[in-house]
């Protein structure tokens, strides 16, 4: 058995998505009789990048507490310029302002801010050409859409690893009356659009409990208002593990509507509680696990196509269930046991 590093990157007091699944990866190796140790680096952001990717660099993963280590598995930008001789990296995403977000980023520039972006941007494509080429023994995407990213930025392949669902105590108590959002509060997750969707006519009756936090929340709470759906949406703010589970537990179905998401958890984490995932047709990596009309529902990104996908669910909870029971069959073949037999090469 293996001693292994698992390395992300975050900013300074976040906790995303690619946390959880280094988190459920740690604990899934350990119990596999591998020995794993979490390693964050740290993502100081824009204007920062090279203090990122030298802090990535200068982290000893060669041992811990005097113990050798024999693999690293890292995820996201810039925890990959970690140096190991046994390096797989389970890519969760880089820097998208600087590859497929670029025109919606450079686009809210000043001239003078676009120039020098522009050249951060090249230097990023530089390091993270080589890094994920020369410094890594093997990449994994944790989507479809991750792999086609790495084909189309850096020209190199991947094999495709879904991240299970981490292990949490899911179970559908109930299809309640509510549709469930959880998700962070960022203009890429498109609460929005729910919101909007809320004030068309086929969903009037449709209720929704939004949980997460995020730069939007006021803005959000501000347009529930002026679309005056207010009385039917509730913001609960971060949804810790125990609350989270409960929700999915209860709900009728979640709604996951983000904009070319890497992968989205969210997905199979309601698939594991035996709940149906709205999302959109451009929402990435959602859409590679939603199955239409089998273990949910895709629709195309407009406030009157997700209602409508809204009401259907909220409308019918014998549709509801049998979504579920097919999305919870579906998950039942992604486990950590072999997603560790696949990353540790070793």
């Amino acid at each position: 058995m293996a001693v292994l590093a698992v390395v992300t990157s975050s900013p300074p007091g976040a906790d995303g998505g690619h946390l959880s699944i280094a988190r459920a990866l740690v604990t899934a190796a350990n119990q596999s009789g591998h020995t794993a140790h979490l390693i964050v680096t740290p993502d100081y952001g824009f204007g920062r990048q090279t203090a990122s990717y030298w802090a990535a660099w200068r982290t000893n993963v060669q041992e811990i507490g005097g113990t050798r280590i024999d693999q690293v598995i890292t995820f996201r930008h810039p925890s990959y310029a970690v140096r190991h001789h046994a390096h797989v990296c389970w890519l969760n995403h880089t820097m998208r302002e600087y590859y497929d977000l670029w025109p919606r980023f450079s686009a809210s520039l000043s001239p003078q801010n676009l120039v020098k972006e522009s050249i951060r941007k090249m230097l990023t494509h530089v390091a993270d050409s080589w890094f994920l080429s020369a410094n890594v023994t093997r990449i994994v995407a944790q989507s479809r859409t991750i792999q086609q990213r790495i084909k189309a930025d850096f020209g190199l392949g991947a094999d495709v690893l879904w991240p299970p669902p981490p292990q949490r105590a899911y179970r559908c108590e109930q299809y309640g009356d509510y549709i469930f959002a959880p998700s962070r509060l960022t203009p890429l997750k498109r609460l929005d659009l729910l919101l909007r969707a809320l004030a068309e006519p086929p969903a009037l009756g449709v209720r929704a409990v939004i949980a997460g936090k995020g730069e939007e929340r006021v803005a959000l709470e501000q347009l529930a208002v002026q679309l005056r759906v207010a009385s039917r949406v509730a913001f609960i703010g971060h949804a810790h593990d125990e609350t989270f589970v409960d929700h999915l537990a209860r709900c009728r179905a979640v709604s996951f509507t983000p904009f070319g998401e890497d992968y989205g958890l969210v997905t199979v984490e309601a698939f594991a509680s035996r709940k149906a995932v709205i999302t959109c047709a451009d929402s990435g990596g959602p859409t590679e696990l939603v199955r239409h009309n089998e273990t949910g529902i895709v629709c195309e990104p407009t406030p009157l196509a997700l209602a409508s996908a809204l009401a259907r669910v909220s409308e019918d909870a014998t549709l509801a269930e049998t979504l579920g029971a097919a999305a919870a069959a579906q998950v039942a073949a992604m486990t950590w046991p072999a997603a560790v037999k696949k990353l540790v090469i070793v």
